[in-house]
């Protein structure tokens, strides 16, 4: 297994940590800490990107999707996408992906599928998407539709790194009737406390490529958006899900949205 990096933080284990899951080190509590003082709703922001991966998964299992490929999975909180995948389809397959080695060693938690069902782990970074969907094509089978899902993920990749031509990769092995559901932060609302926390985050050596309402919208090029389309990250199909506390304390700074692939 890799060795975990404790000299540094990761964005899997920050992210653990404003949920409150313990499987974090100093670095990551510390530069959290900073965060927060920029930014207290973090933890919220965290709570609610879960919260729209749950309302997603709900949404597509019931549109009859039977196979995910989630990359950026991050430290598993339960319930994680193929426990919300499989209440509704056990039959569904799930391939996780990151490239934290300390998501590998929780990977157990992951694979722990319904009887029916499927779900692998694959130990990949998003930019190589073709070791992804190598492992990926094993579990699934892409001449079926699958949803893929990006959930809090291309923030920490820039353009120079080729997150839009990442994303068209990876739908391109995909089926017709297949699905992207993501979630990005931005600094539409808030932009000098934006500004901050990205320069924070930089100098803690972690990226943060924050995009405006039309730059995230261009990930969905030649997709057919799900009503209602690009959305606040809490108010897309709220009614499919539980209300995450603290998420009407102003508009929470992120957008997420589903949409299919003609």
């Amino acid at each position: 297994m890799t060795e975990i990096d404790t000299s540094k933080p990761h964005p899997a284990r920050m992210y653990d940590w404003y949920l409150g899951g313990k499987d974090n080190y100093p670095v990551d509590e510390e530069l959290g800490r900073q965060m927060l003082a920029l930014e207290p709703r973090v933890p919220v922001m965290a709570k609610v990107n879960r919260a729209f991966m749950h309302r997603a998964t709900r949404w597509l299992a019931g549109q009859g999707v039977r196979q995910f490929l989630d990359i950026g999975t991050g430290i598993p909180t339960e319930p994680n996408l193929h426990q919300v995948a499989q209440s509704i389809a056990p039959d569904a397959r799930v391939v996780y992906c990151d490239n934290d080695p300390i998501v590998l060693a929780h990977a157990a938690a992951l694979l722990r599928s319904a009887p029916g069902g499927i779900t692998e782990y694959v130990q990949a970074d998003v930019r190589d998407p073709a070791t992804i969907l190598e492992g990926a094509g094993k579990v699934l089978d892409f001449g079926q539709p699958v949803a893929l899902s990006l959930v809090a993920l291309l923030h920490f990749i820039t353009d120079e790194d080729g997150a839009h031509d990442l994303v068209a990769r990876l739908l391109a092995e995909l089926p017709s009737g297949s699905y992207l559901m993501m979630t990005h932060a931005t600094s539409d609302f808030t932009p000098e406390e934006s500004a901050a926390a990205t320069a924070r985050l930089k100098a803690g050596g972690v990226t943060l490529a924050l995009r405006t309402r039309e730059e995230f919208t261009r990930f969905f090029d030649g997709l057919q958006l799900v009503e209602p389309g690009v959305e606040v990250v809490h108010k897309w199909h709220p009614e499919l899900g539980e209300p995450v506390p603290g998420q009407d304390d102003g508009v929470i700074p992120g957008y997420g949205a589903v949409a299919r692939k003609p």
